[in-house]
């Protein structure tokens, strides 16, 4: 296996990622980075994430809104996503045990992975409740 070179912009859009809990897409991510580096590009920026998730060191999720999000949490969790404001937030819920056993005995094929979102409103976007 090729090994990767240390790249410092690399490692800072770890670091970013890692200070982070929204799940943010590469644009806003690529926003806090030119502070750091004026000069980097939005490919770059792009090319990193997809490299680092495809590494297995964050997540990319689709959400279906079209734009990936990414995670530094890569243990196994659910998330929540609003379809008022777009927020995806992480839900403090043990994952199911046997899921994946479960798909795979339903589908007669082996899962080696699985993702559950959870879609609504979240609780900024109801407002207060009675």
């Amino acid at each position: 296996m090729k090994t990767l070179k240390y790249s410092r912009q690399r490692e800072s859009i770890k670091a970013c990622l890692a200070g982070r809990r929204d799940h943010p897409t590469a644009d806003m991510i690529y926003s806090d980075m030119r502070e750091q580096f004026p000069c980097i590009s939005l490919g770059t920026v792009y090319r990193n994430l997809n490299l680092l998730s495809d590494l297995g060191e964050i997540q990319k999720l689709a959400c279906g809104d079209g734009k990936d999000r990414f995670d530094w949490n890569t243990s196994p969790h659910y998330h929540f996503v609003c379809r008022c404001c777009g927020a995806v937030t992480d839900l403090p819920l043990s994952p199911v045990e046997g899921l994946q056993l479960q798909a795979e005995q339903a589908s007669g094929g082996t899962v080696d992975s699985h993702t559950v979102y959870f879609y609504g409103s979240c609780a900024g976007c109801l407002g207060p409740r009675s």
